[in-house]
């Protein structure tokens, strides 16, 4: 049988080599010997003994045979002109007896336009992850799944699943000229199926990929991908995102409730499972509606392979986690949330990736997502790649993958790990570990670059919402809009406030008048950043106990240190973050694998911790004074922060100049001595109204101060024309307020 292949193409295509199989597999118009238009059809089926066609308008009986012209399996078949031109079914006798019918995959012609491969080349395709990835279509009529992938060094890529035996000589996929982009259209394959890619190298090592844009994956251990449809959530949230976009986020109340869904509860009679998205939407949602928290932040959404990375070892960046549940079951949690007026912040991880051999390392025989540098392209004390910032392919998957998240899953913020990692070239290493810049400086300028690309991408698309990032250092302007100079971030931890206060409170208050620094340093800078102070739980794990364990002390004093501390975090400038667990005084350090100490409630002084923590939350929504003025000067001031020796300080919290009401006057006594008629200066004179005490005995506390109402004294002090005597308790804050008649 003659035909117009070449010995060359033909070797590749029998051994699964040829980097454009469609080229030659599948339909094709071709000029005859004679110069006549000709119809050609080939199929390359190895294991087949016979292959046949027939087009759709036909039966199977008027099938034709195909030549074979290979003994690899490949077969061939010049039709004449038919008027029109349509998809056809092949008949597949397989040497084993099994039997097949399906359309032939290199029908039908490449779906990625040219501009698209542009604009990813450019790293600009701001929802490429619409085009690469597996989804669900229809060509001409016929249903299927489209496969897109991005491995411009590998020599040949398949994808593979059930739907061919895991065989990756039966679906090579055709690449796009030099984007490295190579994609297939598989008909039949729908929701459900089971992935990967097998790419072969130029070396001929072949690697077995999950897929970087997958929408789904399965459950660990197992690693591949599942094509997904998460089109058609009917969202009931519109009046949420529309008061978010018009929202100024910063004169909102922020007291975020920091979760691991994982261990937030188990049911344990049923092997110790999680709860699903479902559940989580019944049980989670109004306890953090009862709890008076704003905002949800979630650890571990997208999927990850160890349970123990909590989520910070990302290995499908496009696949929420399948431990609780399906992709549209997230969304009916955040919808939840939502129509709760609960915001839903997600943790997300562009510093680094591991190095599963599912997934992005070397991941088409190259180091493609990485650097191939050590010295740049690996985190030594996580194990983990370092992404290259500067390919713009890359750039293109971090950003998109941001946008999608907020796009699909309505999320009202992303809280970036690990930022300072990013941002530095010698992170964690020692002299000669590390290449310095270009400039021969430390900063990571393609990091930087790709940081503030990130955030102006997404307040184009998503005004309203918040971008965070975990940074520990003294970065300038990580807070600040981008064309100001900043990163563009909208708000930052106060990592710095974290470990100052968290060291202090942790001292026997016989050393902390020595160490008053630690209390007041954070007012130096407070206004440097858009902060948000968080106790997270790097806090809780490790050795470093939970945050009642920390407080110095007897019983009685641990739980009266709580309290202060967490008074002390709340009425500080800067929105708040609790981890998990904090809320109600878990005295044992957490742990990803085990539900948190719910038992701990049935002690009546860990309801005690949970009722003052639901008050607390409670105290900052109902005051604007306490959040509408964060981040001006005008919005807090000293009274007093100079009593080192009895180790009593006290300020000011005040709104915005046109809000009615009055600041509020926080005494906090850091030491476990009662201090009754204690002076604090104030500016105004009248009757001032107790507004909380967290020494209150409904909180397990001494009820020490019995003044529901003090009356100022004309009397100069703190540099103020009047004064309150308060009876200020042991380990404890007083609020009061001016009364207005």
């Amino acid at each position: 049988m003659s035909t117009l292949l070449s010995a060359n193409d033909i070797e590749q295509l029998v051994e699964a080599r040829h980097y454009a199989p469609r080229s030659l597999l599948g339909f094709h118009e071709i000029e005859n010997e004679h110069g006549l238009k000709e119809w050609v059809i080939r199929v390359f089926e190895p294991e087949a003994k016979a292959v046949s066609m027939f087009w759709a308008d036909q039966s199977e009986q008027d099938a034709v045979p195909l030549s074979r012209i290979h003994d690899g399996g490949l077969f061939e078949l010049f039709l004449q002109h038919r008027d029109e031109l349509q998809p056809y079914k092949l008949v597949v006798e397989y040497k084993d007896g099994n039997r097949e019918i399906k359309y032939d995959p290199y029908y039908f012609s490449p779906q990625l336009s040219d501009y698209d491969l542009y604009l990813f080349g450019q790293g600009n395709h701001h929802r490429i992850y619409s085009k690469l990835g597996a989804h669900i279509t229809s060509l001409d009529d016929v249903e299927g799944t489209h496969f897109a992938v991005w491995a411009p060094n590998a020599e040949r890529v398949s994808v593979v699943g059930d739907f061919n035996y895991w065989d990756g000589r039966k679906h090579a996929m055709q690449v796009r000229g030099g984007s490295g982009v190579w994609e297939l259209f598989v008909p039949s394959v729908g929701e459900g199926t089971l992935y990967k890619y097998e790419i072969r190298s130029k070396n001929g090592d072949m690697h077995m990929k999950s897929d970087p844009y997958g929408f789904a994956m399965q459950l660990r251990p197992e690693t591949a991908s599942i094509v997904a449809q998460i089109d058609g959530y009917k969202w009931r949230d519109n009046d949420w995102m529309q008061r978010r976009a018009e929202q100024n986020i910063f004169e909102q109340p922020v007291n975020i409730y920091e979760v691991h869904m994982g261990s937030w509860k188990r049911v344990p009679e049923q092997d110790n499972r999680f709860l699903s998205y479902l559940e989580m939407a019944d049980e989670l949602i109004p306890y953090v509606k009862e709890m008076g928290y704003t905002h949800i932040e979630l650890m571990g959404v997208a999927e990850y392979p160890y349970d123990a990375s909590w989520g910070y070892q990302v290995a499908g960046h496009f696949a929420p986690t399948s431990r609780y549940g399906n992709p549209k079951e997230l969304m009916y949690f955040i919808d939840r949330c939502h129509q709760a007026d609960i915001g839903v912040i997600m943790d997300w991880v562009p510093a680094h990736f591991p190095r599963d051999a599912h997934g992005l390392a070397h991941f088409d025989g190259s180091a493609l997502y990485e650097h191939e540098d050590p010295r740049l392209g690996e985190h030594k004390d996580w194990g983990t790649k370092i992404f290259n910032y500067g390919r713009n392919e890359v750039k293109n998957f971090l950003v998109a993958n941001a946008l999608y998240w907020l796009e699909y899953y309505h999320l009202d913020g992303i809280r970036v790990d690990a930022v300072a990692s990013m941002l530095y070239l010698d992170y964690s290493r020692e002299e000669g570990e590390w290449v310095p810049n270009k400039f021969g400086g430390r900063e990571n300028l393609e990091a930087i670059d790709f940081i503030k690309a990130f955030n102006e991408a997404i307040f184009q698309y998503h005004p309203g919402i918040l971008s965070v990032a975990e940074e520990s250092t003294a970065f300038p302007g990580v807070s600040h809009p981008t064309y100001a100079g900043g990163l563009g971030f909208n708000m930052k931890w106060n990592m710095g406030w974290m470990n100052d206060s968290l060291r202090y409170i942790e001292l026997d208050p016989v050393y902390r008048r020595y160490n008053s620094h630690l209390l007041t340093f954070s007012m130096i800078y407070a206004y440097t950043e858009k902060y948000i102070l968080p106790i997270s739980h790097d806090e809780v794990v490790h050795g470093k106990r939970a945050l009642l364990s920390k407080m110095p002390g007897d019983d009685w004093q641990k739980r009266a240190n709580y309290r202060l501390y967490l008074s002390f975090m709340m009425a500080h400038p800067g929105k708040k973050l609790l981890f998990m667990g904090s809320e109600f005084g878990q005295w044992e350090e957490w742990k990803e694998d085990q539900s948190l100490n719910w038992q701990h409630l049935e002690f009546d002084f860990h309801h005690q911790l949970q009722h003052f923590c639901r008050t607390l939350n409670h105290f900052y929504l109902d005051n604007p004074q306490m959040y509408r003025n964060d981040n001006n000067p005008n919005g807090f001031e000293w009274i007093d922060l100079h009593d080192h020796d009895n180790c009593v300080y006290s300020f000011l919290r005040r709104g915005l100049p046109d809000d009615p009401e009055p600041p509020i006057v926080f005494a906090f006594n850091l030491t476990p001595v009662p201090r009754d008629n204690y002076a604090v200066g104030v500016p105004d004179a009248g009757r001032y109204r107790k507004v909380l005490d967290s020494d209150a005995e409904a909180f397990g506390g001494s009820a020490h101060n019995g003044q529901q109402e003090v009356h100022s004294e004309n009397v100069w002090w703190h540099n103020r024309e009047h004064r309150l005597l308060l009876n200020l308790p042991p380990l404890a804050m007083v609020a009061f307020t001016l009364e207005q008649d």
